[in-house]
């Protein structure tokens, strides 16, 4: 089995804004499309255009509708992919040793000549991060794009995981976690943001900016048109662009 480090020198992470993540799924096209040709063997699909299509993805999205009370009911969308913990159990199961945990930069990977596909490090991971690639027979999950943040062959601008590169909406960021001065820590301090199912003691990287709630329902059409306060006119339509 593969001990964890007893630190890294840097933690790299997403930070995924669920109040503007539109469940588009162009992270989750674009993240398919980079592996497909980059880090370890391409993500194999079963029968995709048949009646039971199946494959690997290394990053999925779900959504679903929340009522907050005394609010107007919502969609979340939920981006869902490995979260690179600090306690990661998915490595230290691993009988292998082809889990691992870098020093250098916090990321977790999958040493795919070393993975006999047992399934547990599946077993133990409690985000569902984990996917056995049928086609190859091993273990596959987001890498980060590790293959793709260092490549010095393409333009600085994308050396960020494609998830980050491609979203519409800017809902993901990428960046280092353990910095507190990182573009991504201020805004996890400014947000709020939290670590999913925190009960686990995985302590992950990655962070999610929790949904903002919304105001109650109008009582009629005509309700936010009147809604003009002292505050003008830049005041109101502040207002009405964060009623949606």
């Amino acid at each position: 089995m593969t001990c964890l480090p007893g630190k890294v020198d840097r933690q790299l992470g997403l930070v995924i804004d669920l109040d503007t993540c539109v469940g588009c799924h162009a992270c989750v096209t674009a993240c398919k499309g980079w592996n497909d040709q980059g880090y370890g063997v391409p993500l194999s699909d079963q029968d995709p255009y048949g009646a039971d299509p199946s494959g690997t993805f290394l990053n999925r999205v779900h959504s679903y509708q929340v009522e907050p009370p005394g609010e107007v009911p919502m969609i979340v969308n939920f981006p869902r992919s490995c979260l690179h913990c600090a306690d990661a159990p998915c490595v230290t199961v691993c009988p292998t040793g082809a889990s691992y945990k870098r020093t250098e930069d916090g990321i977790v990977l999958v040493n795919e000549d070393a993975c006999i596909g047992c399934g547990l490090c599946a077993w133990a991971c409690p985000y569902g991060a984990r996917e056995l690639d049928m086609g190859a027979g091993v273990m596959k999950k987001c890498t980060l794009c590790v293959d793709r943040i260092y490549n010095e062959n393409l333009p600085e601008e994308d050396r960020e995981p494609a998830c980050v590169r491609t979203c519409p909406t800017g809902a993901r960021h990428f960046g280092d976690l353990s910095d507190p001065a990182s573009a991504v820590s201020r805004l996890v301090a400014e947000r709020g943001g939290i670590d999913l199912m925190p009960e686990q003691g995985t302590r992950p990287a990655n962070k999610y900016l929790p949904p903002r709630g919304k105001d109650r329902a109008p009582a009629s059409l005509l309700e936010p048109l009147l809604d003009v306060q002292a505050t003008g006119l830049a005041g109101w339509l502040d207002r009405m662009l964060g009623r949606f």
